[in-house]
């Protein structure tokens, strides 16, 4: 589980989740006259079916964003069945409050239980929708300073492109395809043949970049495969070496290509 992959919306989800839990121990109603202390806990269709219902709903939420993968439970995703749970307590609290026993008044089980299921339900299905909810909670550590493309960052991470050292003796890095008895030839030219004159390559619209991502992404397998073989993870410098319309192309760690579809809120370096 990556607890980095939390969001704003997800700690709304979470804070509401606990003051919906303190509220099943406060008073539900008082009665003028009356000492009546009778709290959430005093029915166990009351504590457990609808106050624990949203702290339940939270929770799948919760645990669904931090699982690697989506799980689902009866073919439904396990974040969208949190989600229901939190609209339909919301729903039963409303009329709670609205449907008040005579002679009694709402006391602030009932009052706070609505606004913390109230904020519950709204931050669980806004969260995906306000891109103000989608920041990651827990900022991403310091990232060291991003290498120029080409350059060699601490720890040996190596990637396409990066260039060698001369060795002594050797007047430079040959080309792509050159003979070693003949530095600096092009390549598919003969032997002998006096080297044709180079032309300008043209300049691409894309250029190599450094990026971390804001909450852990899958990667996806450049064939169009719809499963992940790698999780891009907060805190991380990846390659970017190909853009594909509104998807990267980026390179792990570890030497693995692959598809980053979602590119919304990254750190370029």
């Amino acid at each position: 589980m990556n607890i980095r992959s939390l969001t704003r919306g997800d700690g709304v989800v979470i804070g509401a989740a606990v003051l919906l839990f303190i509220a099943s121990f406060l008073k539900l109603y008082s009665i003028s006259g009356y000492n009546y202390d009778a709290t959430a806990w005093d029915s166990l269709g009351e504590g457990l079916g609808v106050y624990m219902g949203g702290v339940i709903g939270a929770a799948l939420i919760v645990v669904n964003r931090c699982l690697p993968q989506p799980r689902k439970i009866a073919g439904l995703d396990l974040g969208t069945v949190g989600v229901a749970f939190t609209v339909l307590v919301a729903w039963t609290m409303f009329w709670s409050l609205v449907d008040v026993p005579d002679s009694a008044d709402a006391a602030a089980g009932t009052i706070l239980g609505f606004i913390a299921a109230l904020a519950l339900a709204g931050a669980a299905v806004a969260s995906p929708l306000v891109p103000a909810l989608k920041v990651a909670l827990v900022g991403a550590p310091a990232l060291p300073s991003p290498q120029p493309y080409g350059g060699q960052p601490q720890g040996g991470y190596g990637y396409p492109g990066a260039s060698q050292p001369s060795q002594p003796g050797q007047p430079g890095q040959q080309p792509y395809g050159a003979q070693p008895s003949q530095p600096g030839q092009p390549f598919g030219a003969q032997p002998g043949q006096p080297p044709a004159p180079q032309t300008q390559q043209p300049a691409q619209d894309f250029s190599p970049f450094w990026f971390a991502v804001p909450v852990a992404r899958p990667l996806f397998s450049e064939d169009g495969a719809q499963a992940p073989i790698a999780e891009l993870a907060p805190g991380t410098w990846y390659l970017a070496v190909e853009q594909r319309g509104a998807t990267l192309v980026a390179q792990t760690q570890d030497g693995r290509r692959g598809v980053l579809q979602d590119t919304s809120g990254i750190q370029r370096g």
